[in-house]
């Protein structure tokens, strides 16, 4: 009889809880909203027409110097003086350091004595060969130590030539990175020298913008710093290969002002202006949905949304310019997006 009493208790307790749950779960349903896809949306729209399309264009870009290098020895050796200093001017050819070449010039003295002494021997034996007194071998080896003291001299004079280090080019000293003092190598920077009298300004462009860019074309150039000086920039390269930003590097050379008061790492514009003015589709930016893979769009078509690929041709400030998906006359939803989808009823707010 208990176990009858047990299994009656057991059966009211779960008949208990599952209507309970059944009780909450109708309960949590009725709370929970639910949206009648059958409603009405409202929005705004843009009927498409074909607009006409002239702008200027500007890329920021940095100016860099037209040459710079650094200067080491070509052969090693104390330094003696050094003679400029960073800020200073120098010209082609001016002498910038001077290593010790008094060893140098001692061994050269001592090759001039040899060169002496077998000149003497060559004319010498010159007369005895041609009295037959000796042989013509010994006239000939005494001729080819001739030469080969002779090639000394020259390998020592070019040595002590290479023992002033000289500007390879007009530039300024940007860098000083030795003293009087110190040992000079083969290898071993000692000077910066950067020429800014002309510069090159590179700018980046998409692949879609490269037909913008004429090689041996002149722009004009802006710089942020000076706005004032607006110079001439004629492009004497367009990248073959993109970047890691997959844009092309476009190069232009510019010459800097009189006083070469646009330095290396300055920031510029490059202004490009667009004389055809052509007749295109154009929508809003904000009636743009999806991803940048596909673009998309609403329209409105017998009062539902319909959505549409699209094909981007260029972004112009707050505005599209569309290839493909889009013809003049639809009507193109441009806001109020909440609760829209693919097929929803809508209604355009006038």
């Amino acid at each position: 009889m208990k176990k009858i009493i047990y299994i009656l208790v057991a059966l009211a307790l779960i008949a208990v809880v599952v209507f309970r749950l059944k009780n909450n779960k109708e309960t949590t349903q009725n709370r929970v909203y639910h949206y009648n896809k059958e409603q009405t949306v409202s929005v705004q729209a843009y009927t498409v027409s074909l607009e006409g399309v002239g702008n200027e264009y500007a890329y920021t870009g940095t100016f860099e110097p037209n040459k710079e290098t650094k200067i080491s020895a070509e052969i090693q050796g104390k330094i003696n003086a050094v003679l400029v200093d960073v800020g200073m001017i120098v010209r082609k050819g001016q002498s910038l350091i001077l290593l010790d070449n008094s060893l140098l010039k001692l061994q050269l003295q001592s090759i001039e004595i040899q060169i002496e002494g077998i000149e003497s021997d060559v004319k010498r034996f010159t007369i005895l060969a041609n009295a037959e007194a000796i042989q013509g071998v010994q006239l000939e080896k005494t001729i080819l130590g001739l030469k080969s003291a002779k090639v000394q001299k020259a390998i020592l004079i070019e040595q002590i030539s290479k023992t002033a280090i000289v500007a390879p080019f007009d530039g300024i000293v940007t860098a000083k990175l030795t003293e009087e003092g110190a040992f000079a190598a083969p290898g071993v920077p000692l000077l910066q020298i950067t020429d800014i009298s002309t510069l090159k300004f590179t700018v980046n462009a998409q692949e879609q913008e490269l037909n913008r860019f004429k090689l041996q074309q002149v722009y004009a150039i802006a710089v942020d710093a000076f706005p004032e000086n607006v110079l001439s920039g004629k492009i004497i390269m367009i990248g073959s290969k993109a970047n890691s930003s997959n844009s092309f590097p476009v190069q232009f050379t510019v010459s800097n002002t009189a006083d070469c008061k646009i330095k290396a790492g300055m920031f510029g514009k490059v202004q490009l202006k667009n004389e055809q003015i052509a007749r295109q589709i154009t929508i809003p930016a904000s009636a743009i949905v999806g991803n940048t893979i596909q673009p998309q769009v609403y329209l409105v078509k017998n009062g539902k949304a319909v959505l549409q690929n699209i094909s981007i041709l260029e972004r112009i400030q707050n505005k599209a310019i569309i290839s493909s998906g889009i013809a003049a006359g639809d009507v193109v939803i441009s806001g109020g997006f909440i609760n829209l989808f693919d097929g929803a009823n809508v209604s355009i707010k006038n």
